[in-house]
């Protein structure tokens, strides 16, 4: 019997698994209280066969052990005992510290004034400690086996690990541990140095494998002729992103086209630079700060008017609600955009129009109104 490729067992694994939250909502509605509230309180937030369920009581999380039990017998399966805890997030429970691994991700909570968090506690994820171990030992494992390499050759069997690392716990509070690692993986490339040089002296190992780039001083680089230097990346270069989560039960394939381009700055039916500007300015008018919604009639405008000297590139552009595009062009004396149809895109061409067509969104889908 062939494996299951590695990509392909998380979508069986969900497609197996589909029902389980529905199955603790359903639980969860039948608690004291309203319907929704308490659908609201209890969370089951899963990926591929590992899951976590969390509430703010701790009788209730056992029950829904016991009902997840009983819902996967039905299908000939059963919860690991070894992966299986009850934890709190904020206090001590059965003297274990309080949090929990999930997916690489430390998820814990600590108590803060009311100053800081009007719920009296603040939650922090991490990068878990058993993850930067592993990632340690695998950049440690890469430099001992590159000892008689050259440093580019080093340079680029690091890099691609490096930026997968840093990128997947970039959402998260990961600086202290970005910065941690950096300065574990500067001892061990130090010591590769050295071992490739013991007759040299420290001064004379810097300057042949650290190079000053940007203000920094310490960077593990070899000079290209001709081109910049190869350098080695560093964790605490990723920025730090929150991850938003995406609303409710929202699908890209739902046709709320404003939603989907202001978060992933692209989709299929809408023109490339309006996704782009969506995105750019976070889903909101340039002009009076407000959200767009899906009805809206969207226009990209000219910071500076072309006639006024402006150019036609993208950071002279900005979108704005029709209106709000109107009482600019009152202003700047102009006239004129691009429309924008959900399904269809029309441009109008007229000689005293000087700005860009405008980009109009319908609900509908039946053409400019």
């Amino acid at each position: 019997m062939r494996s299951v490729p590695t990509l392909l067992s998380p979508l069986l694994a969900n497609i197996a698994l589909h029902g389980m939250e529905e199955r603790i909502k359903l639980f969860a509605e039948t608690l004291p209280g309203s319907k929704k509230g308490n659908r609201s309180k209890l969370s089951l937030t899963r990926y591929a066969d590992d899951f976590v369920i969390l509430h703010e009581d701790i009788t209730v999380v056992q029950r829904c052990q016991i009902i997840i039990s009983e819902w996967l017998k039905g299908m000939g399966l059963e919860l690991k005992p070894s992966k299986t805890r009850l934890t709190h997030t904020l206090n001590k429970y059965e003297n274990e510290e309080p949090g929990f691994n999930f997916l690489g991700f430390n998820i814990r909570q600590f108590k803060v004034g009311k100053y800081h968090s009007k719920q009296g506690f603040k939650t922090i994820i991490t990068p878990s400690k058993e993850k930067q171990k592993i990632h340690y030992e695998r950049i440690t494992s890469i430099i001992d086996d590159h000892g008689q390499a050259p440093q580019v050759a080093l340079i680029s069997r690091l890099n691609p690990v490096i930026r997968g690392w840093s990128n997947y716990y970039s959402t998260v509070i990961s600086k202290e541990s970005y910065s941690k690692l950096e300065h574990l993986m500067y001892l061990k490339l130090k010591a590769w140095a050295e071992y490739r040089h013991p007759n040299k002296s420290g001064e004379w190992i810097a300057k042949k494998y650290w190079r000053t780039i940007g203000g920094d001083n310490w960077v593990f680089a070899k000079p290209n002729e001709g081109k910049n230097p190869m350098r080695l990346m560093k964790h605490t270069e990723t920025p730090i992103i929150r991850h938003v989560k995406v609303k409710g039960d929202a699908s890209p394939y739902d046709g709320n086209l404003v939603y989907w381009s202001s978060r992933m700055g692209t989709h299929p039916e809408m023109p490339k630079r309006v996704a782009t500007l969506l995105k750019q300015q976070k889903g909101k008018c340039a002009h009076c700060g407000l959200y767009f919604r899906e009805e809206d009639v969207l226009e990209i405008d000219h910071k500076i008017p072309l006639k006024k000297g402006g150019k036609d590139e993208h950071k002279n552009l900005q979108l704005l609600h029709r209106h709000c595009h109107d009482a600019k062009t009152a202003k700047d004396d102009l006239v004129g955009g691009m429309h924008l149809d959900k399904h269809q895109i029309t441009e109008e061409r007229d000689e005293a129009k000087v700005s860009r067509p405008v980009l109009k969104t319908s609900r509908s889908g039946d053409g400019a109104a």
